[in-house]
């Protein structure tokens, strides 16, 4: 699948809810991996990054499949210690 079919797609958590909607994608180019889909476009996020990456993104790595959606699965440790982990990891 490309990227560009990506876009706009619907996030559905595995529980069912709706999530949002695919707005922008974090590429990893050193390792050559998608590292997040955003659900608002990352040039609106403009000073507040590290929000918008806690509270409007989704680890790529928790994407279960894509098809007609994207179906993601809820990471382990749902608090904001576990978020923090994961926006501090992006800075390294």
């Amino acid at each position: 699948m490309k990227l560009s079919e990506i876009y706009r797609m619907d996030i559905y958590s595995d529980a069912g809810q709706y999530l949002g909607e695919v707005q922008d994608i974090i590429i990893d180019l050193e390792h050559g991996e998608v590292s997040r889909l955003l659900m608002i476009p990352w040039k609106t996020a403009k000073g507040e990054a590290k929000t918008t990456l806690r509270n409007k993104s989704i680890l790529y790595k928790n994407v279960k499949n894509v098809s007609d959606v994207v179906l993601v699965s809820s990471p382990l440790g749902n608090s904001q210690d576990a978020k923090k982990e994961e926006v501090d990891d992006l800075s390294r």
